[in-house]
């Protein structure tokens, strides 16, 4: 059984996905601890709901240290080595990940990102690939490092961009295909 970390910023729509696909028996799998950087995120409800340790650690905590980015990296490692973690899964996280966690976890950290990567890095990958008129679009899971939606891809999946989408159509379908294929690379880990 996979033992589980996951790093949110909002709705948690990833990880209500993940959360559906353990109760259903898709997912060996047990989540230990959800941590958000934006306290008040929708997701940490839904940790909650489902009797989940939630947890918010907001980077401005830091912000008086002498090296702020380290110590709120190293306050991530130290609460997803506590919960004695196997996987760090970023799924709607929205900030870069340290080496104090990557190299907690080496390899063991993944990440969502709503476009066929290396195409359209960045936050604003689904509005990108609409401005840009292109034919399809996606969702990578990958390996993290410590450069932004970067590192080994481990799957993707295609999304087309319909003649009659607006950037709200396309970014349901978007979000619907990461619920898919989030869990399912998920059940192939080991």
């Amino acid at each position: 059984m996979l033992k589980l970390g996951i790093l949110i910023s909002g709705n948690g729509s990833n990880l209500q996905a993940i959360i559906d696909a353990i109760a259903a028996g898709r997912l060996d799998a047990r989540i230990e601890v959800v941590i958000s950087n934006k306290p008040g995120a929708y997701g940490l409800q839904r940790a909650e709901a489902a009797g989940i340790k939630a947890i918010t650690v907001k980077p401005s905590s830091f912000a008086d240290a002498a090296d702020p980015t380290h110590c709120y990296n190293d306050a991530l490692r130290q609460i997803l080595e506590s919960c004695e973690v196997d996987w760090v899964v970023m799924a709607g996280y929205m900030k870069l990940l340290g080496s104090e966690v990557l190299d907690a976890f080496p390899d063991h950290v993944i990440n969502l990102h709503p476009a066929l990567l290396p195409s359209f890095p960045g936050a604003h990958a689904i509005e990108e690939a609409f401005a840009a008129g292109v034919p399809v679009t996606g969702v990578t899971v990958h390996i993290a490092n410590e450069r932004f939606d970067d590192g080994p891809i481990l799957a993707r999946v295609e999304v087309p961009v319909l003649s009659d989408d607006t950037l709200d159509t396309l970014e349901a379908r978007i979000h619907e295909a990461e619920h898919k294929l989030l869990p399912q690379v998920l059940a192939t880990l080991h």
